[in-house]
Order: structure tokens, then C-alpha cells, then sequence
């Protein structure tokens, strides 16, 4: 048995494994693959491949080491929360790896041997992405969420964010760009969920929350500025473990999916009729990595409120990959279904936005304009070019009431790092930063559908024209305009930063640079 090494990309080919993700069988002699055959990562023929030497896996990286080199692949925990490794599938192209260094900008950052042999991980899920063989892919959910449908006593909720009406058109056929709103309404409907809410309508929660704390820090001396948006679960996860000195820079506000766990346990399920502990939360996103967030020990403040602190403020994640199995699964036909409306808590196009690198930022500059002025933002304000689009690392100034606000969006964390690493720059330019963890940002997540890898930034670009698109149609555009918002403010938490607001909306983090060893 010998091995085989691609030219162009630096694939191995392994006799002794094969590929059995491509029907190739162990022991498959390089001279005998079929007529055809390509390198499974660059598509070059046999031609391109260099090579005859005996096999010889890499070393574990020490003895005692449980994990390749962090070189050779991206190590997973067997108990990661978001992301597992089907060791057979493996062919160790190293493309996890090669993302997880250039455009996550974790591997490369740590030592396995300081570590203790556990690996460091964001949970983005880019690596599952990347991945040609799909030995990586997401921890499933589909069990615990058909088995919430399935008893009785439970009340399921099921929410989508704001990508997840694009990502699921590519997962059940359609061209990368199909917006399928309704549709993707009719689907879970049709899986069973009774109640389907819109996730834009958190984000909305979240803009009022996360500007008001923006327009109090810019008004208080002393207050930790530039300020960071939170929304993301993994660049969270980064400033922890990296940069914890950063971490008075994070908004507290927590994130949409986050914001919404208590208030539907504690004030749609009461207008509903239901108790708190009946709820099941189900969110249907982009993202690996709100797996693991769901699971911070810090989210269960619905349950504290009644006394019942193992109650979880949210119950299960499903990525769009997954919904789009299950559908395949049922036999459902997602192009023939009908289009359907959200029920009750429907967003705004601040919040469909949410989707896009540089969305949030324009959100929430839309409604800080409203809360320092009392006014509605000038048109411009709709359409930020400035913050739009796929440069890494873009930058805006607006003035409001008299006030220049300076704004920076990045995009992948390997470009946060650079801001990040030279932080009194970033102090002296910006008020205030956002941050999303995947190129393009969540409409790019580790959670969407998968690509070719060479098509991967012109795909992320139809499904973000398709959201700005959608903004642009609705005539609801603000937050702070959301009926739906006033209603919850004036009924339940009062106001923006009100006492109740900050037990159930906002959160605090930790420092796990510990576990760089």
C-alpha cells in the first residue's frame, strides 16, 4: 500500500483507506481508481499526482496524545457540543485545518502540547464547510426535537433566523439566492411545529437593547469604548479565550436567539395559556456554534425567575443542513409548498439584515439615531455602503445630534485579530465594532448549506444581495417602529435597560484563556 500526493493541492491519496465517502474501498490501488477519477479538493486528474511512497499516517502528537497534529487537521473533542468527526471518513486533505488557521485565525494560536492534548475550538463550524468528505459535520439535534413533537406535554416553538429563509433554499434544490420566507414557514408547519415565530423579531429586541447600551456608554465618561457587538456566539467564544482583557468591550446584550428563550417561556407562553415549563425552544439557524451557546451554564434566566434554575432559556438548535435532511427525510416537496406568514413576533428589515456582515451595524445605527434624536435616521442610513459588502474589514462615520460615531465592521476572525492585536489603533479610530465570525457573516455560517469551495464567496454573495433585497421591499425598516416591540416593552419589560431587561436580556462573559494551557 502507498500513498500518493497531489501537486497542485497537496491531497494524499491513501491506498490503505481509499475513500469509501466516494465508493473507493480500502486497498484500492492508485493504478486501479476509475477512469476519470479527480482529486477530490483541486478536480485535477491522476496526472497531477506525485508519489508511490509506503503509507505512513502522521503521529499522534506526543505519546500520550489523542489528536494528530494540530498541523494535519483541526482537533475535535469527542464531547464537543457542535461539531464531530467521523474518524473513517477522514483522508486528512488537511482543508479544516488550512480555514481554521487563514480565516478563523484559531489553529495556529495554540499548542496541543500546552493544551494538554484538547483541542481549542470556536465552534464556527467553518471546518465542516471545507470539508470534501463530510467527515466533519455538525452534532445532530433532529432526536431531542422530534421527540419534544412527540410528547404531549410539551409545547413546541420553533423560531428561524434571519439566513435561514435563504440557506434553506440551496438545501432542498434552489439556486443560492432564492428567498423562501413562506415556504420554509410551511415546511415546519408541516413537520409538525404549531407555533413558528421569526427570529428578526428577537433581532429587532436585541437593536433596542444593544443601541440603548451603545447611547449610554457614548454619553457616560469612563465607559468601555470602542463597544462590540455580541450577537456571535463563536467571536464571543474568541475574545474569551484569546483576548479576555477585551471582554468589558463586549455588549452585554445578549443574543437574538437568546433574548427570545425567556421571553417566549415567560411572556408568549402566558398569553398562550401555557406554563414555562411546557415550552420547548427550538431555533433553526446558520450556525454550529449557537449549538454550544444554548448550553453556556449563564442561560437559564427564565427559569430562575420561577424558581425552577435547571430550566434552560433555550432547549435545542437545528442548522439549516439539518432541516433540509429532515425535509428529504419526510418526502416533503419544498418547492410545491404554499407560501405561509409567521405567526405572532414578526421582525423588521433591521433584523432581516442581522444576516449580513455589517447588518447589525446598520441596524442598530438606525435606531441609535431615533434614541439620541428622537427622530427617524436620513435615508442614507438604509442603504450603509460604507458597512456593506465583502472587503474584510470596512469602516463608516455617521454624525448624530451633533455627535461623529465611528463605525468598524470585520468579517472571519482572523481579520478581528488583527484589529484586536493592535488594539490602542482600534481604541483611537472606533466607538464601535461588529464582528462576525464567518465570512459574509451568518449567511455564510457553518451551519449553511455546503458549496465547491471555489464558488464559496460568489454563492455567499447571491444569499446576501437576496437579504438586502428583502429589506429593501418591506416598509418596516426600524426596530423601535416594530408594533409588535412596543407591545412587549409596554406590557412586560418596561423599557430598553429597564431592571427586568437586564436579568432576562443582557449577560455577562468569562475568560477561558486558561485553557490555552
Amino acid at each position: 500500500m502507498a500513498q500518493y500526493v497531489c501537486s497542485i493541492c497537496g491531497y494524499v491519496y491513501d491506498e490503505e483507506k481509499g475513500i469509501p465517502a466516494q465508493g473507493i474501498a480500502p486497498g484500492t490501488r492508485f493504478s486501479d481508481l476509475p477512469q476519470g477519477w479527480e482529486c477530490p479538493i483541486c478536480h485535477f486528474g491522476k496526472e497531477k499526482f506525485q508519489g508511490g511512497k509506503p503509507s505512513a499516517p502522521p503521529a499522534p502528537s506526543s505519546p500520550a496524545a489523542k489528536h494528530l497534529p494540530a498541523d494535519v487537521r483541526v482537533p475535535i473533542e469527542p464531547e464537543d457540543p457542535s461539531i464531530v468527526r467521523e474518524e473513517s471518513l477522514c483522508i486528512q486533505c488537511g482543508q479544516c485545518v488550512k480555514v481554521c488557521r487563514e480565516r478563523q485565525s484559531v489553529a495556529g494560536h495554540f499548542s496541543l502540547e500546552k493544551t494538554n492534548n484538547v483541542g481549542i475550538c470556536i465552534e464556527c463550524g467553518q471546518c465542516i464547510n471545507y470539508c470534501p468528505v463530510n467527515s466533519l459535520r455538525e452534532r445532530d439535534s433532529l432526536a431531542p426535537v422530534k421527540e419534544a413533537l412527540a410528547d404531549p406535554r410539551k409545547v413546541v416553538f420553533v423560531q428561524t433566523s434571519p439566513s435561514t429563509r435563504v440557506g434553506i433554499s440551496e438545501a432542498c434544490g434552489l439556486p443560492p439566492g432564492t428567498f423562501s420566507e413562506g415556504k420554509l414557514v410551511s415546511a415546519l408547519k408541516r413537520l409538525g411545529f404549531s407555533h413558528v415565530f421569526d427570529t428578526n423579531f428577537a433581532a429587532d429586541l436585541t437593536i433596542m437593547e444593544e443601541a440603548s447600551e451603545l447611547a449610554l456608554r457614548l454619553s457616560t465618561p469612563g465607559s468601555s469604548l470602542p463597544m462590540f457587538t455580541s450577537c456571535c456566539p463563536a467571536w464571543v467564544k474568541f475574545v474569551e479565550i484569546f483576548f479576555p482583557e477585551r471582554i468589558p468591550h463586549l455588549s452585554t446584550s445578549r443574543s437574538p436567539l437568546l433574548m427570545s428563550g425567556p421571553t417566549l417561556k415567560l411572556f408568549y407562553a402566558k398569553r398562550l395559556g401555557f406554563q414555562p415549563e411546557q415550552i420547548f425552544n427550538v431555533g433553526v439557524t446558520p450556525c454550529t456554534a449557537k449549538k454550544f451557546e444554548i448550553q453556556r451554564p449563564e442561560f437559564h434566566a427564565a427559569g430562575k425567575q420561577i424558581g425552577q434554575p435547571e430550566m434552560r432559556d433555550f432547549d435545542a438548535i437545528l442548522t439549516v443542513r439539518e432541516l433540509g435532511k429532515w425535509l428529504q427525510q419526510e418526502g416533503i416537496d419544498f418547492s410545491s409548498l404554499p407560501e405561509t406568514p409567521y405567526d405572532s413576533l414578526r421582525g423588521s428589515g433591521a433584523g432581516v439584515i442581522f444576516a449580513n456582515t455589517g447588518g447589525v451595524m446598520e441596524a442598530a445605527l438606525r435606531t441609535a439615531h431615533w434614541l439620541l434624536t428622537g427622530q427617524e435616521a436620513p435615508k442614507d442610513f438604509f442603504a450603509l455602503e460604507a458597512v456593506r459588502g465583502m472587503e474584510g474589514v470596512k469602516e463608516a462615520t455617521v454624525t448624530i445630534a451633533g455627535k461623529t460615531i465611528r463605525a468598524c465592521v470585520a468579517h472571519t476572525t482572523a481579520n478581528a485579530r488583527k484589529l484586536l492585536e493592535d488594539f490602542p489603533a482600534l481604541q483611537a479610530k472606533y466607538d464601535f465594532v461588529e464582528v462576525m465570525t464567518c465570512l459574509g457573516g451568518c449567511i455564510g455560517g457553518g451551519g449553511q448549506p455546503k458549496c465547491d469551495n471555489d464558488l464559496r464567496e460568489q454563492v455567499v454573495a447571491q444569499r446576501t444581495a437576496a437579504i438586502y433585497q428583502r429589506d429593501a421591499a418591506m416598509s418596516l425598516r426600524e426596530s423601535h417602529n416594530n408594533p409588535e416591540i412596543q407591545e412587549l416593552y409596554r406590557e412586560f419589560y418596561g423599557k430598553p435597560l429597564s431592571h427586568l431587561a437586564e436579568e432576562l436580556l443582557h449577560t455577562s462573559y468569562v475568560s477561558r484563556a486558561n485553557t490555552l494551557g
